[in-house]
């Protein structure tokens, strides 16, 4: 059974499945990785998820707020067995619904070029490619999307 649970950045379920996303993007992003790393940090994110596969943590995902109006997606992650099964899309649409919940208009992401099942997911999800807003303006791998909520 699939479910999920509303968390901080405290949760140690939340902080594992980062640290294999870490892992992740230290391998696709090599001499890039220390850039980004400096703009993932996970201390006190208010609102994140899990999700569970029964009682085994399979995803995550997160958001901070960008602006009055936006919220930013960060740390969204699926472990490798659990892709390909919309988990991805279930953990985007229950972050979004949150933002709506606390009177977001708008979501706003970065993601990699490196990632393309990340670009393929945000695309499908009716997610639309941006400039690059600060402070991945001048960075050639980065990939901005925007979405009305």
């Amino acid at each position: 059974m699939l479910y999920y649970k509303r968390c901080s950045s405290d949760n140690p379920n939340f902080k594992k499945l980062v640290a294999l996303l870490d892992a992740d993007l230290a391998l696709r992003d090599g001499d890039e990785n220390a850039f980004y790393a400096q703009f993932n940090c996970i201390v006190a994110l208010k609102n994140c998820v899990v999700f569970y596969a029964d009682e085994t943590p399979v995803a995550c995902g997160a958001f901070k707020e960008f602006n009055k109006d936006s919220v930013e997606i960060k740390r969204m992650y699926v472990q490798p067995d659990y892709r390909g099964k919309g988990i991805a899309s279930k953990v985007l649409v229950v972050l979004e619904k949150w933002a709506k919940e606390l009177n977001y208009s708008f979501s706003v992401l970065e993601t990699g070029l490196r990632q393309p099942e990340a670009i393929a997911l945000y695309k499908k999800n009716n997610y639309t490619v941006i400039d690059n807003y600060p402070p991945y303006e001048h960075m050639a791998n980065s990939v901005c999307f925007r979405k009305v909520l």
